[in-house]
């Protein structure tokens, strides 16, 4: 064992985050572990005593930057021979042995289900060299699962995620994530509730809800209860509602659970991704048009508008099915904005059934969609359709004219939006334009706007929108109608 490098204090790290919004928010809780620890965030990955990559495995290309990555940080750590490297999240999950036998300066690896042990293995690695720490599976009652029981490090004080589930029952084609995250476990009701209180009283007034698929949450917490008899503590395992139903049926709680968060004093806006479209109910419909906290967007992966495709993906609906279930949404929710997950050059997908595609998405008028040319991940039963693979140029092709389609929608989304005024929820300074700050609409919308006296970060304000582009708004102020609750954070200098 070679001697411990004498560490500099005090101490920085830095966290690069590739896939999600459950890998951002698991990025947030590793930070938050580090800075319990007594860490400061650095000012760069090249000024950092450790850096951690927090991975995704959804895409082939996410991949490719990881190691890429890990070759640039290899550089650094021959210039800096303290410095550690820590792979986490999916990719590391799946790739274990392979990020040692490509990368072999990384100090640590874990996967998803031991994020609550980044500190703990660090400094293992430290004293006795490199660690590789997966576990396969979780334990229902592991609070360390979920964020409340981890500091959490949020990049933006008036908005929080909250994590209602992990790891998703679906057997997608082409989906790995089931393999990494594990089946379905739902997160205590009154847990999470509690939660998003004290979130609420932290100053936070945006919570957005996270699971692999939101609709089917607390299903299993209600199979779990429903042999037993009635206890106290139903209420805070699966909420009111359910535990005073005499019936005690099993059933998904989302729709309860956004009930609950509207109910947050000062919780303003609450978000949620992402459900299945299979797994859409007429009740979690309902909660959204009723309760007024809940915004009127709806992220609802279409991933194919060909039903032999979709059979193929075992997506578990056809294109009709979805637009009923769209169309139930958007006849009961006002103003209802409608985003997507499309994949073009599935195995054995047809020009046919691309051209189904392009129909379906022009008739639905998406607000915004997020497309992907098939990617095979090892593990997955489409990886294994390689007699169906459509020839990469094909899919290129497809996925261009598929861009052109849903530019277009959006445009005439974002279009119509004009001369209207929008409740807007101020984020920062416009990245490339200094003089602009950026907020986004209750339908998820980012507009652009003149920076103004008390047009803090958290600020609410209405806007009138002038202009519009494919993927963004233009507006003007009218007022300021609510200031931010959080503390400012007033940096400190070390004497």
């Amino acid at each position: 064992m070679s001697e411990t490098p004498e560490l500099p204090e005090p101490r920085t790290y830095a966290v690069r985050t590739y896939g999600c919004q459950m890998n951002e928010h698991d990025s947030e809780r590793i930070a938050g572990l580090l800075e319990a620890d007594g860490l400061t965030r650095a000012a760069s990955e090249d000024e950092a005593d450790i850096i951690v990559l927090n991975t995704c495995c959804i895409r082939e290309n996410a991949d490719n930057k990881l190691y890429g990555a890990l070759g640039n940080l290899k550089v650094l750590k021959e210039k800096r021979p303290h410095v550690q490297v820590a792979v986490g999240g999916c990719l590391a999950q799946k790739d274990r042995d392979l990020i040692q036998q490509r990368a072999g300066h990384v100090d640590v690896v874990f996967g998803t289900h031991n994020v609550h042990r980044a500190v703990e293995l660090l400094d293992e690695a430290r004293q006795n060299g490199s660690v590789i720490e997966i576990l396969e599976e979780v334990v229902r009652d592991d609070a360390e699962l979920f964020p409340s029981a981890l500091p959490t490090r949020r990049d933006e004080d008036h908005s929080a995620w909250g994590t209602l589930q992990i790891g998703c029952d679906n057997s997608c084609a082409f989906c790995i994530v089931p393999s990494v995250r594990g089946p379905e476990i739902s997160r205590p009701f009154g847990q999470l509730v509690s939660e998003i209180e004290d979130l609420s009283g932290d100053g936070v007034t945006e919570i957005t809800l996270l699971g692999q698929n939101v609709n089917s949450y607390g299903r299993d917490l209600t199979l779990r209860l429903r042999p037993e008899a009635p206890s106290g503590t139903d209420q805070t395992e699966a909420g009111q509602l359910w535990a005073q139903d005499e019936t005690r049926r099993p059933r998904p709680l989302f729709a309860d659970l956004l009930r609950a968060a509207g109910q947050v004093e000062g919780i303003e806006r609450v978000r949620f991704v992402s459900p299945h479209p299979k797994d859409l109910r007429p009740e979690t419909i309902s909660a959204m048009a009723e309760v007024p906290e809940v915004c009127e967007h709806l992220h609802l992966p279409l991933q194919s508008g060909s039903d032999r495709v979709l059979a193929a993906m075992h997506r578990g609906y056809t294109a009709e099915r979805y637009l009923e279930r769209l169309n139930e949404a958007r006849a009961t929710i006002d103003d209802l904005a409608v985003s997507t997950d499309l994949i073009v050059g599935f195995p054995g997908e047809t020009e046919d059934d691309f051209v189904e595609t392009l129909a379906l998405i022009a008739e639905v008028g998406f607000d915004a969609a997020y497309t992907y040319i098939f990617s095979p991940r090892p593990g997955t039963e489409a990886a294994e359709m390689t007699d169906q693979f459509v020839d990469h140029a094909v899919s290129v092709d497809r996925y261009e004219r598929l861009r052109t389609v849903l530019s277009r929608s959006s445009a005439l989304t974002h279009a119509a939006r004009v001369g209207r005024v929008e409740s807007v929820v101020i984020g920062g300074p416009a990245k490339r334009e200094p003089n602009q700050v950026t907020g986004r609409t209750r339908q998820n919308k980012m507009v652009n706007l003149p920076a103004a006296p008390g047009l803090r970060v958290g600020a609410y304000a209405d806007v009138e929108i002038i202009d519009a582009g494919n993927f963004y708004l233009i507006g003007e102020l009218k007022e300021v109608t609510a200031d931010p609750r959080h503390r400012r954070r007033i940096p400190v200098a070390a004497a």
